[in-house]
């Protein structure tokens, strides 16, 4: 990755556009996953002039490409030819702006992309831009742009912050670091990026992690509650009364097939064999596929799923019990019978169990059996550490300055120019 990022400085260092960029701005990497997933092929097309390291490449403006991973070789497809890429395949625009876009699946970016061969079979591209225009592509998909101003310049400086403090990371596009969907930009989050451009949150000199969730329920959390470790003074519990609380419930059958129905003798059987709660059960899936438990996999019942009374000081539940029982057919056709059992554990090795679509929280008012139904009701959206957006939402709108929501949120920390 070092000589893309030498040739990208070097091209701005070119080409400056003082609206946009200087050679001195950071610049951040990021692999794109989010909308790529796993895949052998992507369609790119170029909107510029852009420059390939490999000069025996070539690539026409307008003109729309397959990338095409084969038996672990790329290959660009397009324009009436076939042409197979040596090693890794990097395309730096010739000048940085508006101008120049690179398009992948009909999603455009800016800056420069290095597309790399992921276990011999995935392309996985890499998106290099400076960190400024990386943010006009998060806070818009972080909070919606429709939100008051000032909300959207505290969502830009936990953003920025958040980014600074993972420079050294190759970060991705998901929610495990920040949603980033490129050159798709909102006029009202791009106003609150340069209105607040360079400004990052510290404490005691020293850049903070920025965490924020959201929704916290109507109380924030202590970092140390959900990662471990030492609590740190600017993530307390506390009461949020700018926080809407959101309340949620989902249900879960305990039984989700009744083999008693079932007739073994029809060749069809296996694929009658279908759950009542599929979005639930797509989930859980995967979570045994992530375990080990190869080939299909049908669940045929939760026996147990509990929640502790332990809890944490700001009221979330800490651990839990849960069994599944389901039929695992491997590739020569042999069904077997398996369990799966948690008991007594951190709630976080069962919430992805669920999906936190569903599960949003550790916040957990009730957890009810009724008529073959668990019942799990609770409040917030996320890990409740640090800045509630919803709550920097109402707080905006009741004429809280950006500063005045960041000191909320990460009491005693200091907003400096990074």
């Amino acid at each position: 990755m070092r000589y893309i990022l030498i040739l990208i400085i070097t091209v701005f260092a070119l080409f400056p556009n003082p609206s946009h960029t200087s050679a001195a701005e950071s610049i951040v990497k990021v692999r794109l996953e989010n909308y790529i997933k796993e895949t052998s092929k992507i369609t790119i097309q170029l909107e510029g002039d852009y420059i390939s390291l490999d000069p025996t490449l070539c690539i026409i403006e307008g003109t729309a490409y397959d990338l095409i991973v084969k038996n672990g070789e790329m290959y660009l497809v397009g324009g009436g030819e076939i042409q197979k890429v040596n090693g890794t395949f990097v395309l730096v625009p010739t000048a940085y702006d508006e101008s120049h876009i690179l398009s992948i699946n009909d999603r455009s970016y800016l800056g420069a992309f290095e597309f790399q061969v992921e276990n011999g079979k995935f392309i996985r591209p890499v998106n290099q831009l400076p960190l400024e225009d990386y943010l006009k592509g998060v806070v818009p998909y972080e909070v919606f742009p429709s939100w008051g101003i000032e909300t959207l310049k505290a969502q830009a400086l936990a953003a920025r912050t958040y980014a600074v403090s993972h420079m050294n990371a190759e970060m991705d596009d998901t929610i495990q670091y920040q949603v980033y969907a490129g050159y798709d930009w909102s006029p009202s989050t791009t106003r609150a990026v340069e209105e607040t451009k360079g400004e990052v949150i510290t404490y005691k000199g020293k850049l903070i992690d920025a965490f924020y969730s959201a929704s916290n329920g109507g109380v924030t959390e202590s970092n140390a509650n959900v990662w471990g470790g030492k609590s740190i003074s600017y993530y307390p519990i506390k009461s949020d009364p700018y926080d809407p609380v959101n309340p949620w419930e989902y249900k879960l059958h305990r039984t989700q097939i009744d083999l008693s129905n079932i007739d073994w003798d029809r060749s069809s059987s296996w694929d009658e064999l279908v759950e009542e709660d599929k979005e639930i059960t797509t989930t859980m899936k995967k979570w045994l596929a992530r375990q080990g438990y190869a080939g299909n996999i049908k669940i045929l019942s939760i026996p147990i799923f509990d929640i502790s009374e332990e809890r944490f000081d700001s009221d979330r539940s800490v651990v839990g019990s849960i069994s599944i029982h389901f039929l695992q057919k491997i590739i020569d056709g042999s069904v077997f019978y398996n369990e799966v059992k948690l008991e007594n554990v951190k709630l976080n090795k069962i919430r992805p169990m669920i999906g936190g679509a569903l599960f949003k929280s550790y916040l957990i008012d009730t957890l009810k059996e009724e008529n073959d139904h668990y019942i799990m009701k609770g409040r917030g959206y996320g890990h409740g550490v640090g800045m509630s957006q919803w709550g920097a939402h109402i707080m905006g709108k009741e004429g809280k300055n950006y500063k005045e929501i960041l000191q909320f949120y990460f009491p005693g920390t200091d907003i400096i120019k990074y």
